[in-house]
């Protein structure tokens, strides 16, 4: 059976403040043409179809019409909620939906009930696990504490407990939207850190052939049988380097895996450059980035005068200025902002106790602060269910 795995769409995401619904719409395209020219059996979709809770018209629209076209190509489609998605909204009519070949999984409890495809080989369970916000979740699966791994081993016994009970030989495929160790992140994803820890074990997912992951922004390969697709588009600069992908995972009759990467259509390079202004306007190694879009960072000791407009006369896709001028890290002057990268909420929590006590957290302190960011974290995601 031959699958094109695909996830983090984001459908109704703008890119530093640049509408993308057009390269969406190209994408969808391309995505459809993928199927029809490789011969395609099936299509899973791991998470992140809309980039929030309640999209906006038009990236609903450009869904319904994606759905329209996988139908009418008579290839089934699973697909699963992400973090960025309602997963009631995201599943309404999802019975419906499902008589058309497309197969809506958004509700945590059914993870144990897979999708069942047929090819000459014989059948294929396709299990959807929809991303599990722990303290929502954990009741449903019978928990007693909320975490990541927690859950989704949860939700993985009931795939394994299913699938020993099929006959032998059936072959799987989980579809899942975590952050699994080993996965190497990019600014544009929300944080899901619950309980100081976000990344699960790959092992988690130990007795399926095929983990169709969904989350991480980049096209990765944690094993041979376990892989994101990343997002089709990039939705930071930090993803410049990125090859935009889907994955063509062909599952042999025994459960082996091969896979091959196909391009996605990209609207505009992107192009992260460095220096000060005027070494940024003269350097000509700089020209293969004039039509693209372009973060710039000003190492300046003084901001410059106009940097964007003067910037735009030779990069007029500029889309973002930091300045930041070269100064030692522990530098009274260093921005806030630079002081705090690469650090979550819980190390900045821990961190503004140090300055105001003279002393860091203690070990009890440490949980009490980690308590109250994952019932913040837990009360926005209710919040968001509920709009």
């Amino acid at each position: 059976m031959r699958l094109l795995h695909t996830s983090d769409w984001h459908l109704g995401r703008s890119f530093h403040r640049v509408g993308m619904l057009g390269a969406q719409a190209e994408f969808i395209g391309h995505l459809v043409e993928t199927v029809r020219e490789h011969a395609v059996d099936a299509v899973v979709v791991s998470g992140d179809v809309y980039d929030r809770a309640v999209p906006p018209l038009a990236a609903v629209e450009l869904f319904d019409d994606a759905l329209h076209r996988l139908a009418g190509l008579g290839v089934p489609t699973v697909m699963i909620s992400g973090n960025h998605d309602s997963a009631r909204r995201l599943g309404v009519g999802a019975g419906l939906i499902g008589r058309a070949g497309i197969h809506l999984r958004t509700d945590p409890s059914a993870s144990g009930t897979p999708v069942m495809l047929s090819d000459i080989h014989g059948e294929v369970a396709f299990y959807g696990l929809p991303y599990l916000e722990p303290a929502l979740v954990k009741d449903g699966f019978g928990l007693d504490k909320a975490g990541h791994e927690t859950v989704l081993a949860a939700a993985m016994d009931r795939v394994r407990a299913d699938l020993a009970a099929r006959p032998p030989g059936t072959r799987s495929v989980v579809l899942a939207h975590a952050f699994v160790t080993g996965g190497a992140p990019s600014d544009s994803e929300r944080d899901i850190t619950v309980g100081g820890v976000a990344a699960v074990p790959a092992g988690v997912f130990d007795g399926v052939d095929y983990v169709a992951l969904g989350h991480l922004h980049g096209c990765q390969t944690l094993t041979g049988r376990v892989r994101y697709s990343g997002s089709p588009l990039p939705y930071s600069f930090s993803e410049a380097d990125h090859r935009k992908s889907m994955w063509i995972v062909d599952l042999a009759a025994d459960g082996g895996v091969t896979a091959e990467r196909v391009d996605c259509p990209v609207p505009r390079a992107l192009a992260r450059i460095r220096g000060t202004l005027e070494e940024l306007l003269a350097d000509p190694g700089l020209e293969p980035h004039r039509e693209a879009w372009v973060e710039a960072t000003l190492t300046d000791p003084v901001r410059p005068a106009d940097p964007m407009a003067r910037l735009g006369e030779r990069f007029p896709h500029t889309l973002s200025l930091v300045f930041e001028p070269d100064r030692a890290p522990d530098d009274p002057k260093v921005s806030y902002a630079r002081r705090l990268a690469g650090r979550d909420d819980q190390q900045i929590a821990e961190d503004f106790v140090a300055h105001v006590r003279g002393t860091g957290p203690d070990e009890r302190e440490r949980a009490v602060l980690r308590d109250a960011v994952d019932a913040v974290r837990a009360d926005q995601a209710v919040r968001e269910v509920a709009r």
